[in-house]
């Protein structure tokens, strides 16, 4: 603080598990320092304290003499450098993602299949769609690393799957929201290896046609996501994609349309292609936003599948670690949104009322806690 020897130190906040690892009694030391412009700092005196002591909030006992022990050495009548008074001390438990998990949230998984042209012809080796007898292509590979993991969060395994930029029979009409199952009613297949079948039975009845557009696919899940915003569901979008985006406007407003909902969108890239827009779609870097609208949340993460292509043949290795990178902003996407909404986890089924609370003072936190000072 510049220009008083009376400073008053602005709120700060940060995890106890920083702060003292969970024990309430270890001993923390506060240093004061006399800033200087050039950096060569002047030490005032320094205190301890710990978490229990702090926890006690404003009073008596949260006022400490700051000492400097050379000064207290060489002078016989040095009482201290000043004193230092907590004007403020909270503490905000931060849920977690297994937190809501626990409580009963379910997720959502849908999977979106890019049926463009641009992929090839399916009865190709060269065909990014090529079902080979002897190994899954690129596209069946990509939803089985992710799939597999992101189906244990969902309780029924009932998975709506869907295809874009394909002719379908029998009047050869572009679609680009049709269901891989053919059931216009529930697109719905049961598990992977169901998802997996009805993707292989519409390669042998569209036709791969075009363009690519995304935004059918990513309102179609919004507004599902819409109808429950309870914080019992949560939906996740997995799209896979071999090429360059031919509506992104309309997809930009999709998105963030529906950064307001309780959703999250993956992409996987497979193929050669240029991937910027997915990149700018992804958000990490720019915030994505859409006439002059910031999306309320990032909820796009995008992989390009080539970067996980083991050169030595091991896909389980090299699935695993597309599938950690793909779900990895999941937790956070999900938690931000039940923040923004104010929505706290439900207590476990096990947890029952008659159960006694336990008191902070006692028993270090479960769940990480955030301590203001």
């Amino acid at each position: 603080m510049k220009n008083t020897l009376n400073p008053v130190w602005q709120t700060f906040s940060i995890p106890v598990r920083a702060l003292c690892n969970g024990d309430y009694d270890r001993t923390i030391k506060v240093e004061v320092y006399d800033w200087d412009r050039d950096g060569s700092h002047d030490f005032i005196g320094e205190f301890t304290t710990s978490y229990r002591e702090l926890a006690r909030g404003q009073s008596q006992f949260n006022i400490y003499e700051v000492i400097n022990p050379k000064k207290k050495m060489k002078k016989k009548k040095y009482v201290n450098s000043g004193t230092v008074t907590l004007l403020s001390f909270a503490v905000e438990s931060e849920c977690t993602f297994l937190d809501y998990i626990k409580g009963g949230t379910q997720i959502n998984f849908t999977v979106a299949i890019d049926f463009t042209a641009s992929n090839g012809n399916p009865s190709q080796s060269t065909s990014l769609h090529y079902m080979s007898p002897y190994q899954l292509n690129a596209y069946a590979l990509a939803l089985t690393a992710v799939g597999e993991i992101i189906q244990h969060y969902d309780s029924d395994k009932m998975f709506p799957a869907l295809g874009f930029g394909a002719k379908l029979p029998p009047d050869g009409r572009v679609s680009h929201e049709f269901p891989l199952n053919g059931n216009q009613e529930n697109p719905s297949c049961c598990g992977i290896d169901g998802i997996l079948e009805a993707y292989h039975q519409s390669l042998r009845t569209v036709q791969l046609y075009g363009p690519t557009n995304f935004a059918p696919v990513v309102t179609h899940v919004a507004r599902n996501a819409a109808e429950v915003q309870d914080g019992s569901q949560y939906s996740v979008l997995l799209i896979i994609t071999d090429g360059v985006i031919s509506d992104m406007a309309q997809t930009k407003e999709a998105i963030v349309n529906a950064a307001k909902l309780p959703m999250s969108i993956i992409i996987i890239g497979v193929g050669q292609a240029e991937f910027d827009a997915m990149v700018e779609l992804d958000g990490d870097d720019v915030r994505i936003s859409s006439r002059g609208k910031l999306a309320e949340r990032d909820i796009v993460q995008f992989v390009p599948f080539r970067d996980y292509v083991d050169r030595t043949g091991n896909h389980v290795l090299s699935m695993a670690r597309l599938a950690r990178d793909v779900l990895a902003e999941i937790p956070d996407q999900l938690v931000s949104y039940m923040k923004a909404q104010g929505i706290r986890p439900r207590p476990p089924p096990e947890a029952t009322a008659s159960s006694p609370p336990q008191s902070p003072a006692r028993t270090p936190p479960a769940s990480p806690l955030h301590t203001h000072i």
